[in-house]
């Protein structure tokens, strides 16, 4: 089955959500949603989001699923506003425990931060499935960016966040609390072993040198053969000693800090306080 997928590229975080349809039917998943915030005043906005709900509610879709590949670093999730307006399930891999776990404690969470994953609907794992209308989908656990990186595989398309990139651009970074360039290899080979025809979308671009143009569509087959980390026949050896290296010369993302605090809950924000206002931390040499 050939599932029909919308893009929505977010300018801020390079980020690219998926809205994905049952082409026998009205029903859909969204990918890896985008709640607009601005660091330097901390305020949120909802722009990003809005465009998808309209996008939804003009062509008469229904949501049944609200999917997150992974804990993101770059960019908060806007799962929960999506949902209230929308409806709903909001999944992710079962592995979100450790992050809670790592990030709790990074976080100084205390006690009160539950680190069970139940602050989501739905913890998937490897070999789970799971609808969209008629549409069947299937789990791959592909960690090494993070400990909780699924790929999502609907019909003839893979949703793999960010454990690849465009052909000329990669890979994902191992260099996060719990991840792992050895690991993330073995994960790319699953992805790898899905039919050369199989389409694949990535969860961010940022333009290789030489590309002029945004770009988020690849196969299996084309990364087999072009992508510059992994393709050709690259042993796990060059891509561990290439990983490794260009990690260590990598700055942390923009929003890592707001966004580990309020992904590992689901796109909630902390509890706020006797006031009903709401705060993030910084940790200080934390990360």
């Amino acid at each position: 089955m050939k599932p029909e997928v919308s893009a929505f590229f977010d300018d801020a975080t390079n980020t690219i959500s998926y809205v994905v349809r049952d082409p026998n039917g009205m029903s859909c998943a969204i990918i890896d949603s985008v709640l607009d915030f601005d660091y330097s005043s901390g305020r949120t906005d909802t722009k990003s989001a809005d465009a998808i709900i309209a996008f939804v509610k003009d062509k008469g879709y229904t949501v049944e699923w609200l999917l997150e590949t992974h804990v993101h670093a770059d960019h908060l999730s806007a799962a929960p506003y999506i949902q209230d307006q929308l409806g709903g399930k909001i999944g992710i891999g079962d592995r979100i425990k450790i992050v809670q776990d790592t990030f709790g404690k990074v976080f100084n969470e205390g006690t009160d931060f539950q680190r069970d994953g139940s602050q989501f609907d739905q913890l998937f794992q490897e070999g789970d499935s799971f609808h969209i209308g008629q549409m069947r989908g299937d789990v791959l656990h592909t960690p090494g960016h993070t400990p909780a990186c699924l790929t999502y595989t609907i019909g003839d398309a893979a949703f793999v966040g960010d454990t690849l990139f465009m052909p000329d651009f990669g890979t994902a970074r191992c260099d996060f609390p719990g991840g792992s360039s050895e690991t993330l290899f073995d994960s790319v080979q699953k992805i790898l072993a899905l039919p050369n025809e199989t389409r694949i979308f990535v969860g961010h671009d940022y333009k290789a040198p030489g590309r002029e143009e945004y770009a988020w569509e690849t196969t299996v087959g084309e990364q087999k053969a072009r992508n510059v980390h992994v393709g050709e026949g690259k042993s796990k050896e060059q891509f561990v000693e290439m990983r490794d290296q260009r990690d260590a010369s990598l700055a942390m993302p923009k929003l890592i800090i707001p966004s580990l605090q309020v992904n590992m809950r689901a796109g909630q924000m902390p509890p706020a306080d006797e006031k009903g206002d709401v705060f993030l931390k910084v940790p200080v040499n934390k990360l």
